[in-house]
């Protein structure tokens, strides 16, 4: 079977990243207004850490890449990337979790419906849902942001059924 590309989308959402950018920010004066008061102190360093969490949220979680050819559906956030083989793909369905639930931008791993999932996640754009035959490691369900829900879910029930 050929790797023939059959669906590239690169995702960046400027929403996500303000939002990085302002926390990243918020704990670097956070960080500077504590150590310039009180001296080296556990606070000080717990707002360097998350200054350094956010800054590294911002620049990693900048760009979401889906790549889906006739062999595996993969999402690229920075420097992680989760490939999924059609064959292994049970079901493709929008997803409906509210972000309260699912906990923003990013990538998450929570447990929803008795069933642990992955997430790729921006803030604004719709999410779809592939359920997995067989686990990967603890997951069963992985979820991802995309512009094009309807023409993903088509290309992604079509290259399971190729895999067939």
């Amino acid at each position: 079977m050929s790797d023939k590309l059959r669906h590239h989308e690169t995702l960046t959402s400027l929403r996500t990243e303000a939002l990085f950018i302002f926390l990243m920010l918020s704990f670097l004066l956070l960080s500077t207004w504590r150590l310039l008061r009180s001296g080296w102190d556990g606070w000080v360093v717990l707002f360097v850490c998350l200054f350094g969490m956010f800054l590294f949220y911002s620049l990693n979680f900048h760009t979401l890449v889906i790549r889906l050819d006739d062999q595996s559906l993969s999402l690229q956030f920075g420097i992680f990337t989760w490939r999924i083989p059609v064959s292994n793909i049970a079901a493709v369905f929008p997803d409906k979790t509210s972000l309260w639930r699912i906990g923003g931008a990013g990538i998450h791993f929570t447990p929803l419906g008795g069933r642990y999932r992955a997430m790729f996640n921006f803030l604004e754009y719709p999410r779809l849902v592939i359920a997995l035959k067989v686990k990967q490691g603890l997951v069963r369900d992985i979820a991802f942001t995309t512009r094009h829900p309807d023409e993903l879910i088509r290309l992604i029930r079509e290259s399971a059924a190729l895999s067939h």
